[in-house]
């Protein structure tokens, strides 16, 4: 019984750790846009890659068991219920609508960082921390999407053929970023023993970041949006592959 216990604090209290964690991202970042240290744009994919991917690194705080991915998963679903509320205009906060639109609309919230907040809360909940599957799509969709638009904008000059709004600096940089950010959480998730990593779990995770580079690189990404779109490739390609 005292083990049991002893557990659930353990949990309860790491589940308040990250969501501190995530909030004190959340008013970086906000604080950051506010005072325009960067450009929005920039802003924006720098929220993109660094919450996904810190969130991730707090998993090995929670024990065994199956109330752990649950708890975990509020810090992501507290951020889809304030996505909601922020987007239709119950809640006001302009810090953090300048650091996750793209043009300061609290509308935008409603699509992209919906879909970010659902794909990490989904992650979560089905494969959690011994699946790669949950590796990939969370890589693919915060260092591989935010790397790519921060690339695409510094030297993508020459645009892909069939989309010219995207370039080839672009898409090889989310392939790469993705795939370099899976094979290092590989690493971490393994040093705790969660999984066993190997040569084919790197291959799995290429196929992954380059099927999700090239959905992402594609005017479908575009026009439904790239944050709902390489989470699905990922996680696609991922079930196929793993």
């Amino acid at each position: 019984m005292w083990t049991e216990n002893g557990r659930l604090l353990q949990d309860v209290f790491s589940a308040a750790l990250t969501l501190v964690v995530g909030l004190g991202l959340l008013f970086f970042w906000g604080e950051t846009a506010k005072k325009r240290i960067f450009e929005q744009k920039t802003t924006r994919k720098l929220v993109h890659i660094s919450f996904g991917l810190v969130f991730m690194l707090c998993w090995p705080l929670f024990s065994p068991g199956d109330l752990p991915p649950f708890l975990a998963a509020l810090a992501p679903g507290i951020n889809i219920i304030r996505m909601l509320l922020l987007g239709v205009g119950i809640w006001k906060n302009e810090a953090i609508i300048m650091s996750m639109s793209r043009h300061g609309d609290r509308r935008e919230l409603l699509k992209g960082p919906l879909y970010y907040a659902c794909t990490l809360t989904f992650s979560t909940l089905i494969f959690w921390r011994t699946s790669p599957i949950a590796i990939a799509a969370i890589c693919n969709l915060c260092a591989g999407d935010g790397v790519a638009d921060l690339a695409g904008r510094r030297f993508g000059k020459k645009k892909l053929p069939y989309n010219s709004v995207k370039s080839y600096a672009g898409t090889v940089a989310m392939a790469l970023a993705g795939f370099l950010a899976s094979i290092g959480y590989m690493h971490y998730f393994a040093s705790f023993g969660y999984i066993e990593e190997s040569w084919g779990m790197m291959l799995g995770f290429l196929l992954v970041s380059t099927a999700s580079a090239i959905v992402e690189s594609l005017p479908i990404s575009s026009d439904l949006d790239d944050n709902l779109t390489v989470p699905m490739t990922s996680l696609l390609v991922g079930a196929a592959v793993f």
